[in-house]
């Protein structure tokens, strides 16, 4: 007897789902069969997605989650919904809290049968970082709104398209010395695709899932020193990593224009690894993998000679 998929044709609305986990968090969906409505403020951000699904098996809707009524469209006919904005710019009450809370309220009244909330692990509503104490907010407004609904709190995610394991290749790539905000800084990376399907699970059995937090992180702990490290060598490259007193990142941090601002950098010095006291992404059904498994392929293109070169030059 075939398997049943519990997503297969049914409606599945990502709020916020254009961007890098999002795009990830669609294919799985697309690959399980389901209907996916993509709801953006800028909605051709995830147009990429189109080529991957059936006819019919994907839309796109133009989505401000501060307007209600934009949110109430956008949600309609939802089986499940999963709400996934998040930012370290302005606006993060309003963003990250406000429109979680008044989204899960839409999508009670409307039936959906799984509400999926993405928070951050050092979610706390007191915490003197804005990005986790609106997420702690956030989780705070869908539980009322939504006792059913799922949290998940992932650890840094990774991927070969992420914009954070490439932001530093491309540094070490070009730069013999370079400068480590937060060396000692904890950190337990967490595969895109592994954050994906846990999400995804959680999606298609609420019964199981529902009313649960879970907090999402890969097997193995690593510093900020050791990842410049491991990036270096699957490159190839021998470097000088210099750790930047916190006095001195925290300036930095605080400068207009940089990479960094200081909400980052609070978040970097108090690392993003799981606590233990909530279960893990192996209570969602899902094995996490290692960084290591997948960087020297990745760090290919940003060897001397490419694909060509081999980790033993020097760079």
């Amino acid at each position: 007897m075939a398997h049943l998929e519990p997503l297969e044709g049914k409606l599945v609305v990502l709020i916020g789902g254009g961007g890098f986990f999002g795009s990830h968090v669609a294919q799985d969906l697309l690959g399980r069969g389901a209907r996916l409505r993509i709801a953006e403020r800028h909605p051709e951000s995830a147009l990429k997605l189109r080529p991957m699904a059936n006819l019919g098996q994907i839309q796109f809707a133009r989505c401000n989650v501060t307007d209600q009524r934009s949110l109430a469209a956008s949600i309609q006919g939802a089986h499940a919904v999963a709400y996934l904005v998040g930012t370290f710019g302005a606006n993060q009450r309003a963003l990250q809290a406000d429109g979680a809370g008044t989204a899960a309220e839409l999508a009670a009244q409307q039936g959906a049968e799984a509400f999926v909330y993405v928070s951050a692990i050092g979610a706390d509503p007191a915490s003197e970082s804005g990005y986790a104490s609106t997420k702690g907010l956030g989780e705070e407004k869908v539980r009322a709104a939504f006792p059913g609904a799922t949290i998940l709190r992932p650890s840094i995610l990774f991927g070969e398209d992420d914009s954070f394991v490439n932001m530093f290749a491309g540094l070490i790539a070009n730069l013999p010395m370079l400068p480590v905000f937060g060396m000692d800084a904890r950190l337990q990376p967490v595969w895109v695709d592994d954050a994906a399907a846990a999400l995804v699970a959680a999606l298609a059995d609420p019964a199981a899932h529902g009313g649960k937090t879970y907090e999402l992180a890969g097997p193995e702990v690593v510093t900020m020193g050791e990842l410049h490290r491991r990036i270096a060598a699957a490159q190839g490259r021998d470097r000088r990593f210099l750790p930047v007193p916190d006095s001195l990142s925290g300036l930095f941090a605080s400068l207009p224009g940089t990479p960094m601002n200081s909400d980052q950098w609070r978040l970097l010095k108090r690392g993003s690894v799981a606590s233990g006291e909530l279960p893990g992404i192996a209570g969602l059904g899902v094995t996490p993998k290692p960084l290591d498994l997948f960087l020297e392929r990745w760090m290919m293109r940003y060897r001397r000679s490419g694909r060509f070169g081999t980790k033993n030059e020097i760079a």
